[in-house]
């Protein structure tokens, strides 16, 4: 796409688009020179206790928040107690469910499929899960074990999970890649939309898009951090979700707080409410964020009935906050360590070469 096809280049546009005004934040970081951070004018549709947007273009309609499913099988968690989270979140209008193959050994995925099974809660939700496998293989049998631990025979999304490095896409698409699998899927109704995430660098969710159009793929949503610190240090508001935009991609928010450990809570510049009053401001379609007690999930929802679109102002002051401690990425260890990084640890589960990789260079050779 020759839109895109520079992806370093700046995104200053500053015309609204789709309902969104861009607005230009105080000090851009080092490296996205003057892109600017899009804000929405319209908060969503709100019924009951939960705002509702859509989904980019698909024409699903999903709750502003949606619940994280990695918190919900945290050891702390007892079983019982995430079943009853997961259902209290639903009756109060929590549609958008969010969980991973990989996380916690596959107990986020069981307990969210036995609370799903029961009292017809899987027809109440819009069920997201994500696979790390790269090879065609390896991304089919990932996508049949989150089938059957979420007992149920679709996804309605299914995203590639942890694209963080430049290679991941290029795997993603290539002969026998995972890309193959996604497509087999949903041409047999396993799952309905198709989407990716990641939490390193703007620049790889660029590259990962740019493979994509040329190949003539458009995905249906796109998820990466989105917070305080983010418009100071690589940041994805800045370079990716304008992008998106003007697609009519939908964008997927995480990592409000930092993290599973909340740790941009812990730099003591911002509270639970700005950070999650600042995501919900940018065009996102839904705000994930971990719910592992009754507090946090009464938190989500003050934050929805309190939540006001934040104008210019707002925004830059809020930035002026955490922008001391923010510029070198201090408090989003996900994009400067390998803390968050699950594949890393675990290569294999990316799945082996492709044939095409191991016939240019045998794993035997010298």
């Amino acid at each position: 796409m020759n839109r895109r096809g520079f992806i370093f280049r700046t995104m200053a546009a500053a015309a609204a688009v789709g309902g969104v005004r861009m607005a230009q934040a105080e000090k851009p970081a080092s490296g996205t020179e003057d892109a600017k951070i899009p804000l929405i004018k319209d908060p969503g549709t709100m019924r009951g206790e939960m705002l509702y947007r859509p989904l980019g273009s698909t024409g699903e309609m999903v709750s502003a928040i949606g619940l994280g499913g990695s918190h919900i099988a945290k050891p702390a968690v007892q079983h019982d107690e995430s079943i009853q989270l997961i259902h209290e979140a639903i009756d109060r209008g929590i549609n958008f469910m969010d969980n991973s193959w990989d996380y916690n050994e596959g107990q986020s995925e069981l307990r969210m499929g036995e609370a799903l099974s029961q009292q017809g809660y899987r027809d109440k939700v819009f069920l997201m899960t994500k696979v790390d496998g790269r090879t065609k293989e390896e991304a089919t049998r990932q996508i049949e074990t989150s089938l059957q631990r979420l007992k149920t025979d679709r996804i309605d999304l299914l995203q590639h999970h942890e694209v963080l490095r430049f290679d991941d896409p290029d795997r993603i698409f290539a002969q026998d890649g995972s890309m193959e699998a996604f497509l087999d899927a949903k041409k047999a109704g396993k799952i309905r939309f198709i989407g990716f995430t990641g939490h390193k660098d703007p620049r790889i969710h660029l590259y990962m898009l740019d493979i994509a159009a040329k190949q003539g793929f458009k995905f249906d949503t796109v998820q990466m951090p989105l917070n305080l610190m983010d418009a100071h240090f690589r940041s994805f508001a800045r370079l990716v979700v304008p992008e998106l935009v003007q697609e009519k991609i939908g964008v997927l928010g995480m990592k409000t707080f930092g993290g599973a450990d909340g740790v941009i809570l812990k730099s003591k510049t911002v509270k639970p409410l700005e950070c999650l009053h600042y995501s919900l401001s940018l065009p996102t379609s839904v705000v994930i964020t971990g719910i592992d007690s009754s507090k946090i999930l009464d938190q989500a929802f003050e934050a929805v009935k309190t939540f006001r679109p934040l104008d210019e102002q707002q925004v830059v002051a809020l930035l002026d906050k955490t922008e001391p401690v923010a510029m070198n990425g201090k408090y989003e260890l996900f994009k400067t360590t390998s803390h968050f990084d699950t594949t890393a640890k675990h290569a294999d589960w990316l799945g082996s070469d492709t044939p095409s990789v191991q016939q240019l260079a045998p794993q035997n050779a010298g």
